[in-house]
């Protein structure tokens, strides 16, 4: 190991992807997959490389907060000092006249970047180095988009294709239809995959509380593992408590959050059984690592909001982690094409890369090809 790891700079490469069709939730669509490569070049020779994000939007700004306000934070630190490095990196959230969202976003690529660094000059997975619970995770496939010309039948073939494909489960689509419409598509999608199939839904905060109560009724009886964000955003946090406790359905969020405090906050209003808080937007593996330790105080799960390339090391450290997310390579282009050396799911389950840090081989001509 050497005795310093110092930070000599930073390299940022914003990616976007178009996808072959739009994929639309309950109130929002996609129509690109995006994200940005971080490199963290050290005295040592050792480079941190990982990618974050999928906002296209807020690239840019992104990438210049990085660039411009963390990297003269960073310069000649030690990227073994992680605490140190993500202190000096909180500076640029202060600014009360932008978006917070978008300098913990930084701090996350950033962070990310550190971690793989600090992986490799030890010579260890990122999974081992904070807990090693476990070398596997079961798979879970987003999926039951509302998709123009889809039919009950379509969604029915999906979940088997899903299942085809190596994955445990599905995370469903709802919220942007009535809560009878809903219902119906999520229960063709249980009687096509099977009873043992995990079947999680997400309204994306597109109901109200008594549409999200109405539905977890009319669903009952389809054995859902969790309820992610069943309610619109302006009273989540009680109306989730109240959905919890008029429901049977575990309730999950957490990914809109940027912080641990965000989450502590829903854990002590009793609003969630499980946590998917996004190390990628909320500041990094350190502080999702934060947010696993409030959560097994309160007995919650943990989860993470997709980015399986981070999602793996984190979930399968911990004994509360649950599955990791994906998508079809048609939603999410990035995972099997920039990721060279991407294990198969199969059987239900993703085995973890052994190699140092996130152990992930990053594509040189797809990263060229791709770049912004």
């Amino acid at each position: 190991m050497p005795p310093a790891l110092n930070i000599e700079r930073i390299e940022c490469v914003p990616l976007k992807m178009p996808l072959p069709r739009t994929f639309r939730g309950s109130s929002y669509f996609m129509t690109h997959r995006c994200t940005i490569v971080t490199r963290v070049y050290t005295s040592e020779g050792i480079v941190g490389e990982i990618y974050n994000g999928d906002e296209f939007e807020t690239q840019g700004e992104v990438v210049k907060i990085i660039l411009e306000e963390i990297q003269p934070l960073l310069l000649g630190r030690d990227a073994f000092n992680i605490e140190g490095c993500w202190q000096a990196m909180l500076k640029p959230s202060f600014n009360i006249l932008r978006d917070r969202k978008l300098a913990m976003c930084a701090i996350a690529c950033v962070d990310s970047a550190l971690w793989d660094a600090v992986g490799k000059a030890l010579d260890v997975p990122l999974y081992k180095l904070w807990g090693g619970y476990r070398d596997r995770l079961p798979s879970i496939c987003i999926a039951g988009y509302y998709e123009e010309g889809k039919t009950l039948a379509d969604f029915g073939r999906e979940m088997e294709s899903i299942r085809a494909a190596g994955h445990a489960g599905c995370k469903f689509k709802v919220g942007g239809r009535t809560p009878k419409e809903d219902a119906e598509r999520v229960r063709t999608g249980r009687q096509a995959a099977g009873d043992d199939f995990i079947l999680i839904v997400d309204a994306n905060q597109g109901w109200s509380l008594r549409d999200a109560v109405e539905f977890s009724r009319l669903t009952a009886d389809l054995n859902i593992r969790w309820f992610e964000e069943p309610v619109r955003w302006y009273n989540d946090r009680l109306d989730m408590a109240a959905a919890r406790a008029q429901t049977r359905i575990p309730i999950c969020a957490g990914q809109s959050e940027i912080s641990k405090t965000g989450c502590r906050d829903l854990m002590m209003a009793g609003a969630i059984d499980v946590c998917n808080f996004d190390a990628s937007w909320g500041g990094g593996p350190t502080e999702w690592r934060r947010v696993a330790s409030i959560a097994a105080a309160f007995t919650v799960e943990m989860a993470h909001h997709e980015e399986p390339q981070i999602a793996t090391h984190l979930l399968a450290s911990i004994p509360h982690g649950t599955y990791l997310e994906t998508f079809h390579p048609d939603r999410d282009p990035l995972f099997p094409r920039i990721v060279a050396n991407r294990s198969p799911f199969k059987d239900g389950w993703y085995q973890l890369p052994e190699g140092p840090g996130f152990g992930v081989e990053l594509d040189r001509a797809a990263i060229e090809r791709y770049k912004v």
